[in-house]
């Protein structure tokens, strides 16, 4: 099914268009119409067709489109889904987002108004999001008296717009929305113009189809246990998957086999998923897949890239320079990057380049980052699904925009094959007498990580567990000897440590990593370095307390100055929002909360039968 975002100024009717298209075709549900319209009268405003899509009571009082809406079209000649995005300015985030997924856009132009700036920007904006298809409806022709000139300037203008952008028009309607002219059916009142109408256009736009849409691509959301089951879910964004099916799995590189397709309910017969489809399928290996994973085929999987340029959008209001962190997302996949060169950042309002090295707000911008670890991409030729990412800075989309083929600058070497070990988790476990883990103690300096770390460590030993404790001091005196203590270095010591913590637990040791690990990004990271053996432990206690205790006197020098960057002091220190453990060393004894963590690693961690074997 075609997607087709509706794009344009402000103002200019595009959720008119659509609201009436719905209404027009049936496709709102029985009573939406009449509801509306109580409603309207019961405020004592006029009624709007664009009611039926905003959603938001903040948008009715405004009549203002905020949040992107997606609604199925039952257009005579097939179904196709449109998505309203906002096309005032300050909603460009959401804009973005809506047309993100989209195939074709239908882009809507006020007859009265002509083209406006945000018009040209939108239109700047789908083709950076990759599409390259469009009709546009040059709306409210009633208030250019259904003349023809008036059209004809505006097609003019957006052919040649569009023409440079490369992005093909398929038709130029114009159009009365709110009175339903040329959408549905041609109007009497323009007998001049003798093309498609409106849905007619809408009908003849089709999702474009790879130039490799054999090429098998499913994106991982997530895994569903079940005693020792697992479900892989996740959508097949290209070619076709059926059970027997060999297939690679990346970033890691191995290769399994397809072993069922969940169906509900099972009807029996081949099991086969195409693209487009959600999916659940298991396969006949153990190993560890996980959110943002890729299957594909034995032959021509995605590319493992740590190194990209790219083009983008920026859309935050802060400008954009080399040597910041942001998180790219491409399909359900989310990486952290850097920012480490702006090759061309152009200025949409004047079309002229910035001086080398800035971006601001709205500009398009050819950048290279780099990823913290390696990340299954497409160009966007091959596959819409991973050739188009957004970014994040936090949880705020700050950017988006395409991969293309001469985009990806280095690949991970393809004589670089993850090695399977003989022995699995669970044989380990079993020799151990317990499961390999990484429980991670965050907390502010002088807080009791360590001191706790050490007690526990000591303590599981002599109860016969392989257990080792990764600590903040002892790390920086080797390991990352190198880092200094700014953000952008405190973030990498704690990548470091998470991948040497990660590895002792897939050796099966319980690691105790005692870090102050401020920021929670950082710490979400190293969960998902490790995975499902992942705990997080917040050693609890306010700043008052920790100075109180002091012990190497940190808090003294950074409250004088000679230590920057002093979490608690001179730097933030981002509490867990949902830590599966809590220690409040301000209100417990030491000894307490050595018991507590003993307790929990030992309940959590341990098996039934110490000496026993796999089953």
């Amino acid at each position: 099914m075609t997607r087709i975002v509706a794009a344009g100024h402000v103002d200019h009717g595009k959720s008119t268009i659509i609201a009436r298209l719905l209404h027009d075709t049936g496709s709102l549900p029985d009573g939406k119409v009449d509801e509306l319209q109580r409603a309207s009268a019961s405020r004592g405003v006029p009624f709007e067709w664009s009611f039926a899509l905003d959603a938001l009571q903040s948008e009715r009082d405004q009549a203002v489109t905020v949040e992107t809406t997606q609604m199925l079209l039952h257009l005579p000649q097939r179904d196709v889904l449109l998505i309203d995005a906002p096309g005032h300015r300050e909603f460009l985030r959401n804009m973005v987002t809506g047309a993100s997924s989209a195939d074709a856009a239908m882009i809507v132009v006020d007859a009265a108004q002509g083209v406006a700036e945000q018009t040209l920007r939108h239109a700047l904006f789908l083709q950076l999001l990759g599409i390259t298809q469009a009709i546009v409806v040059v709306n409210k022709m009633d208030l250019a008296g259904y003349a023809r000139e008036p059209f004809e300037a505006i097609r003019h203008e957006m052919a040649e717009r569009l023409r440079s952008l490369n992005v093909r028009a398929g038709a130029f309607v114009p159009a009365v929305g709110r009175d339903g002219d040329n959408l549905l059916t041609r109007s009497s009142k323009m007998s001049w113009y003798d093309g498609k109408t409106v849905a007619e256009a809408l009908a003849e736009l089709r999702a474009p189809v790879p130039q490799k849409s054999a090429e098998l691509r499913v994106m991982v959301q997530g895994v569903l246990r079940r005693g020792q089951s697992r479900t892989i879910v996740g959508r097949v964004a290209s070619g076709v998957l059926k059970e027997g099916l060999d297939v690679s799995l990346w970033p890691s590189g191995r290769t399994a086999k397809i072993a069922r397709i969940e169906r509900w309910p099972d009807r029996g017969g081949d099991a086969t998923v195409r693209a487009g489809a959600p999916v659940a399928f298991a396969i006949d290996e153990p190993y560890y897949v996980e959110r943002g994973d890729i299957v594909s085929g034995t032959s021509g999987g995605p590319a493992l890239v740590s190194r990209l340029r790219v083009r983008l959008l920026w859309l935050a209001g802060y400008a954009l320079r080399p040597g910041q962190h942001l998180r790219l997302k491409v399909g359900t996949r989310t990486a952290h990057v850097e920012l480490l060169s702006i090759e061309r950042a152009i200025d949409v309002q004047t079309l002229r380049e910035r001086p080398e090295g800035e971006a601001a707000h709205g500009d398009v911008i050819d950048a290279t980052f780099r990823s913290r670890e390696v990340i299954a991409v497409d160009d966007f030729a091959t596959s819409p699904a991973l050739g188009r990412f957004i970014l994040l800075d936090g949880t705020d989309i700050v950017g988006g925009g395409t991969i293309q083929p001469e985009t990806i600058v280095e690949r991970t070497p393809a004589n670089v094959v993850a090695v399977d070990h003989l022995l699995d988790r669970d044989s380990r476990a079993w020799r151990n007498g317990h499961r390999g883990a990484v429980v991670w103690l965050t907390g502010l300096p002088a807080s009791g990580k360590s001191t706790i770390a050490m007690s526990v460590e000591r303590r599981l030993f002599e109860n016969g567990y392989q257990v080792y404790v990764l600590d903040g001091d002892n790390m920086r005196s080797g390991l990352c000897s190198d880092l200094t203590f700014s953000h952008s270095d405190r973030s990498e010591n704690i990548r470091r440590v998470a991948e040497v913590a990660a590895l002792f637990a897939d050796a099966g040791f319980i690691v105790i990593a005692a870090f102050i690990s401020p920021y929670r990004k950082d710490r979400d990271d190293a969960r998902r370095a490790a995975g499902e053996r992942f705990y997080e432990v917040h050693v609890a206690a306010d700043v008052a307390t920790c100075e109180r205790r002091d012990p190497k006197g940190h808090y003294r020098k950074a409250r004088a100055g000679e230590i920057l960057n002093f979490s608690g002091v001179s730097d933030v220190y981002e509490e867990p929002e949902a830590p599966e453990l809590t220690l409040d060393t301000a209100a417990q004894p030491l000894e307490e909360s050595v018991a507590t963590l003993l307790r929990f690693v030992e309940d959590t961690l341990a098996i039934s039968a110490r000496h026993g074997a796999p089953a």
